[in-house]
Order: C-alpha cells, then sequence, then structure tokens
C-alpha cells in the first residue's frame, strides 16, 4: 500500500486545530470555486457629501426622471439602483460619521467610540486568499474607509504610481528572497506567541479564555496572510498595457486624482489581483482646478443655501460622476467568461453625509451598479423614518457568496433589492 506524506506547515497550519490551504496555485490543481463567476465589491465614498437635489428622483419605481447627475450616467441606467430614504441607525457626528460609512458602528462623534469592523474587511475573511491582495484600500488623502476587526483604520493608498508597483512590477531576486525570509521569520515568532498563549489558556478566568480566543483567531488569521504573501512572492506579477502612472502633485486636481484611482481599481480588478477595493474620495480647502470654480471644495459642501456656490459645486460635483461613469464604462466594456466586469463586480458610490452643509448624517446619497442586481429603479424609502443602510451591505455580502444575514445594525437584506 502506498504511502501517503504527511502535509507540512507549508500546506496546512499545526496550531490552529483546523486545517487552513495556501492559496489555489496552478501547481495544486483546480479549486472548489474553479468555474463560479469571480464576485467583487467596490466602496466609494464621498467625504464631503452630493448635493441631493441634483442626484435624488423625485419619484420612486422604474420610470423616474433623470436628475442632473443621474443625466450623466444615463447610460447606464439598466446597471445601477437609486437609493434615498437610508441612513446608519445611530450615527451621527458629522463629518466624523466617515468613520462608520463601512461599519454602521454607532456614535462616531463620541468620546467613547469604538468603532467595528468594516464590510470590505469582513469580506476580505471569507475570500481574500483567493487573490495576491486580500483587499485595496484606495485614498486621496491617506485615510481609508477599511476598519479591521478590532477596530483600528486600515491605512489608504494615495500615491497610484506605488499602488502599481506593488501591483505588477516585479523586485529584484534578492529582495524577493529577503522578503520570503522575513515572511518565515514572521512565522516563527507567531508560532513561539502561540505556543506561550495555549499554555497559558489553561490557567486562566473564563473571561480571559475568551479573550485568547480571541487572540488565536487573530493569530490564524495572520498567519494565514503570511503563508500567502510567501506563495505569491514565488509568482510572477501579471503584465499589463498601462505605463506606470506619475502622482498628481498638490490637492487642486481631484478630478485628475480620481481617473487615476479609477484606473488603478479597473487593473486590480481586471487581473484579479484583487476583488475588494474601497476608495475615500476627500476634498481639499483650496479650490479645484476646474474651469469656473474659485472657491475651496470644503467651504462649497458648506454652502448655506448660497446659489452661487451651489452652482459651483455643482459643477464640482458633475465632473466626480463623469470620471466615474468613465469607470463604469470600462469595466462594462471587458469582458469575462460571456459577462463584464461591472456584471461581476457590486459597487457602493456615496457618503455617510446626507447634507454636507449641516453636517446631517441621516439621508444618504446611496447608488449601486453592477454586481448582478436587478437595476433601473429608485428604491425610495421614508425620508423622515430612515431605513438600515446596512440592509444593503447584508445584500452586497451575500452577493460575494457570503453567508450571513446580519451586518451591525441591519434587520436582514434590503427590501426591494433582487438579485439577477
Amino acid at each position: 500500500m502506498r504511502s501517503v506524506p504527511h502535509p507540512n506547515r507549508r500546506t496546512f497550519l499545526r496550531a490552529s486545530g483546523i486545517a487552513m490551504c495556501l492559496p489555489v496555485l496552478e501547481s495544486m490543481g483546480e479549486g472548489s470555486d474553479a468555474g463560479k463567476p469571480k464576485r467583487r465589491l467596490i466602496a466609494v465614498g464621498l467625504g464631503l457629501g452630493l448635493h441631493a437635489p441634483n442626484l435624488v428622483p423625485k419619484k420612486a419605481g422604474r420610470d423616474y426622471e433623470l436628475t442632473p447627475y443621474l443625466e450623466l450616467l444615463k447610460e447606464f441606467r439598466g446597471d445601477l439602483t437609486v437609493i434615498s430614504g437610508t441612513s446608519h441607525p445611530e450615527v451621527d457626528g458629522g463629518h466624523s460619521a466617515e468613520k462608520s460609512y463601512l461599519t454602521a458602528a454607532p456614535h462616531p462623534g463620541s468620546t467613547s467610540f469604538r468603532n467595528s469592523i468594516s464590510i470590505d474587511q469582513l469580506a476580505a475573511r471569507e475570500i481574500g486568499l483567493a487573490t495576491r491582495f486580500s483587499y485595496l484600500p484606495l485614498s486621496d488623502y491617506g485615510n481609508s474607509l477599511s476598519v479591521s476587526r478590532s477596530g483600528v483604520p486600515v491605512p489608504g493608498q494615495s500615491r497610484p504610481s506605488v499602488v502599481f508597483a506593488k501591483m505588477f512590477l516585479e523586485g529584484r531576486p534578492d529582495e524577493k528572497a529577503r522578503q520570503i525570509e522575513r515572511l518565515k521569520e514572521g512565522q516563527s515568532v507567531l508560532d513561539m506567541v502561540q505556543g506561550k498563549a495555549r499554555r497559558m489558556q489553561k490557567r486562566v478566568s473564563r473571561i480571559d479564555g475568551e479573550k485568547l480566543d480571541e487572540y488565536f483567531t487573530a493569530v490564524r488569521e495572520t498567519e494565514q496572510r503570511l503563508l500567502k504573501a510567501e506563495a505569491w512572492e514565488n509568482r510572477p506579477k501579471p503584465q499589463v498595457d498601462y505605463e506606470q502612472p506619475k502622482d498628481i502633485a498638490g490637492h487642486a486636481d481631484i478630478i485628475g486624482r480620481a481617473r487615476l484611482m479609477y484606473d488603478m481599481a479597473q487593473l486590480a480588478i481586471q487581473t484579479d489581483s484583487t476583488r475588494l477595493i474601497t476608495y475615500a474620495i476627500g476634498g481639499p480647502t483650496e479650490a479645484p482646478s476646474i474651469p469656473g470654480i474659485s472657491d475651496g471644495y470644503h467651504n462649497l459642501s458648506h454652502h448655506g443655501k448660497d446659489p452661487g456656490k451651489i452652482k459651483q459645486l455643482t459643477v464640482v460635483e458633475s465632473e466626480h460622476f463623469k470620471a466615474f461613469a468613465g469607470f463604469l464604462g470600462r469595466l462594462k466594456a471587458t469582458e469575462e467568461d460571456g459577462s463584464n466586469l461591472l456584471e461581476r463586480t457590486t459597487i457602493l458610490y456615496g457618503s455617510h453625509l446626507g447634507n454636507a452643509s449641516n453636517h446631517n448624517t441621516s439621508n444618504m446619497p446611496i447608488l449601486l451598479a453592477g454586481g448582478g442586481f436587478k437595476h433601473g429603479q429608485h428604491l425610495a424609502f421614508d425620508q423622515e423614518n430612515n431605513y438600515p443602510l446596512p440592509n444593503l451591505y447584508v445584500s452586497m455580502l451575500q452577493r460575494l457568496g457570503i453567508e450571513t444575514d446580519r451586518f451591525a445594525s441591519s434587520t436582514g437584506t434590503m427590501r426591494g433589492l433582487e438579485m439577477a
């Protein structure tokens, strides 16, 4: 009888108590998700809100009239859903609410605030090992929309040139060797620390034991990432017909920055470098380099119903929608297994502010595009008693194939939103 070799720690993790496999590699054969459509999620958040009268239709349903902003997206009417009358329950705090945009953690402006995990990070724990990068947090200004399980903000990537280099430029052989050695050292440290913690577990209280269980889970996830990173270090990076971009100096060219970031997101999705992306769009205090704009973006968002400021704000936000439309168009034009990247990618586009002028966090402006949902409608909920937006996040997570019926303060999936 042929003996079966014992798997070493490169294939399974000894200390975890359960089998944890490396990411699927070509040399390891087909994975369990082989043949299934690749599902992705992209969440875009505009830090200075959107002027609701220019976005939200007056009529609900499928025969709504296009508003000025939706007119810029009219070719994608059948690919998106307009959602109004929603917000995160108990999320207040004006600009501070950005911290809860993808987490729905309550009262972000309070001194005792503790954040929770964002939807992309939750999804990364389930599907992140399938790609070279578990997630990609993009940002115009350093802070990202992503939040770890322990409530810690994940640093954002604000330089397109660096994002491109990480995804597509190969390091020298000696650099790769050093990186692999560092990864191995990290795994050794985790083995040692976890061994000590397990010995402690026999002597601690129930509460401390629960804390140690949380610690073991964090160690397992970290070790998974280390093993995955080591495996990917030995695989060639994908080649793309795109030159490494030059970073835009200064903050005034906000639309140029946005277009570059959308390009990086498209390349990441197209090459399956990651399936989870967040993008935090900021707003400089200086005037954007857009014809006809003489005031700072942040000041314009606090328009106080001044017609002149609203006119300039409309121009700025219209340029954002044009950049977003270009991104949607490129995704839709990219075929994949009889479908296209837009159909395979759920895209959230909106803001944590319903009215940036007075820092109101109710009636958040939300668009949902792609992802294989039944689109082409305006889902209008109660403007006074808002519907919980976390329900949408449950629907988005389920579309990724993640089995869950709750997220933060959700009460289920979003009513009226169906999968195609």
